[in-house]
């Protein structure tokens, strides 16, 4: 009997029984094609063939030093690894085209050679003289890091196992190219191939192997998301190109906090880390004015600062826009819903425009109550008062509900120069928070309250 052939796209991952012309999944044109066996040496016949030997057992209780680190000297990023680079560990750093992660890793490998660990930058992407070029631009010639530009993996790991250098840098995996596998480099087979060799020779040998993953236009890092289970860690650098900031999320990381954030400026020498995020995101806001809203967010462990903006007009169209970034979009529909249904305010005909400002993207739904006061204020034309904060989760009955960690947000506002903040009840906020604190019983409250309508 015939073996069944496997087919995959090339930008999403999908798998397939048969060939087409077309993604399902992902709708890209031309992408899928079939995925061959990686090679492999005679099976045995059975499982009792060979005795293996007994594998060392421990329990729960049993206590184990925690991990060895370097740090690099560069805050934000040793934040967002949880306190430093983990020796024979595997790392994936994914990000749009031109955002910046060669020149990050341009300067965590400088940084981390002038700390003491031998380092190898590998680039498949350009030549060395084009990475010295950088390196004189951002004033890091003279760092002890060792450059090659290759893309064949087998003259990789043998270079690796010859040099033994304590961190790889590969920029990027989609263009490392293994001889055992019969398809081109960038496909399903190829990426998922060189993640397996660098990540078990990363374990084997002790080393940590940073690898610069491509993304697709959805965002998601290209290749099969089985590379990002076989990574220790995964990080996203987003930013928008309109704006100089930059963000280092961690979105896995099995030796630190998840959802960790670190926040880079760039410049015209390079990416600068930024220690204090929320000054920097409100640098920039002047005098109050209708739809603009301070929410005062958690991103990891850090608390964050930022200016909400929200722009509500007649609309010329027979179908209203809604027009979101930075934020869930679904979510700013239902906000809309529950502000229809619960404190009678329609947007029927009416535009939406919602701006999370700086190019940060805010996923956790505390900033419920801060986007419906950005909506309700661009509405009514009515500013809000300068020195408040706001945050809090709507539900869709109209009840308000306390955010985590409420504590960490006021003492935030309060660092900055708050004064006033609006909460919902329930939430700890500590023996005093210095900070003239509303908290509304529900939203139609808050509606009345603060705009006095309800």
């Amino acid at each position: 009997m015939a073996k069944s052939k496997t087919f995959c796209c090339s930008a999403c991952g999908a798998s397939f029984s048969k060939w087409s012309g077309r993604c399902e999944a992902c709708g890209d044109w031309n992408t899928i094609s079939e995925e061959k066996p990686l090679s492999a040496g005679p099976a045995s016949k059975s499982l009792g063939a060979k005795r293996g030997s007994a594998v060392t057992l421990t329990d729960l209780s049993s206590e184990q030093a925690p991990p060895p680190r370097t740090t690099s000297g560069i805050s934000e990023l040793d934040r967002v690894l949880g306190g430093g680079l983990v020796a024979a560990s595997a790392i994936l750093v994914g990000g749009d085209p031109g955002i910046g992660k060669s020149t990050l890793l341009l300067q965590a490998a400088a940084r981390f050679a002038q700390s003491g660990l031998d380092t190898l930058y590998v680039s498949g992407e350009e030549a060395i003289a084009q990475i010295q070029m950088r390196a004189r631009r951002l004033g890091l010639a003279d760092a002890p890091v060792r450059l090659a530009a290759e893309t064949n993996l087998r003259d990789i790991l043998t270079t690796m196992e010859v040099e033994r250098p304590q961190l790889v840098i590969i920029d990027s995996i989609q263009t490392m190219w293994s001889d055992n596998v019969e398809s081109a480099p960038g496909s399903v087979s190829q990426v998922r191939a060189a993640a397996h060799e660098l990540t078990s020779f990363a374990k084997k040998r002790g080393l940590s192997v940073i690898m610069v993953g491509h993304v697709t236009k959805d965002g998601q890092i290209a290749g099969p998301r089985v590379v990002e289970h076989m990574v220790d860690t995964v990080l996203y650098f987003e930013g928008e190109r309109g704006h100089q900031f930059r963000i280092l999320r961690s979105v896995k990381n099995r030796f630190g906090p998840a959802d960790e954030i670190g926040v880079f400026e760039m410049t015209g020498s390079g990416l600068a880390e930024v220690t204090n995020p929320s000054a920097l995101f409100l640098s920039e806001r002047g005098a109050p004015s209708p739809g603009s809203v301070v929410f005062s967010g958690i991103e990891g462990t850090r608390p964050v600062l930022v200016e909400l903006q929200a722009l509500v007009a007649p609309s010329p169209h027979s179908q209203p826009r809604r027009t979101v970034v930075g934020w869930d979009s679904g979510r700013l529909a239902m906000i809309l819903a529950v502000l229809e249904a619960r404190c009678g305010i329609p947007f029927t005909g009416l535009d939406v425009y919602l701006n999370v400002a700086g190019g940060l993207k805010i996923s956790e739904p505390a900033a419920d109550l801060a986007v419906a006061a950005a909506l309700l204020s661009a509405r009514e034309d009515a500013a809000l008062p300068a020195d408040t904060v706001i945050f809090g989760e709507i539900s869709l009955s109209g009840a308000l509900r306390p955010a985590s960690q409420t504590e960490n947000r006021l003492k935030e506002a309060q660092k900055l120069g708050f004064t006033a903040a609006i909460a919902p009840a329930g939430g700890k906020t500590g023996p005093d928070s210095g900070l003239t604190l509303t908290r509304p019983a529900d939203l139609t409250s808050f509606v009345g309250e603060v705009f006095g309508a309800g």
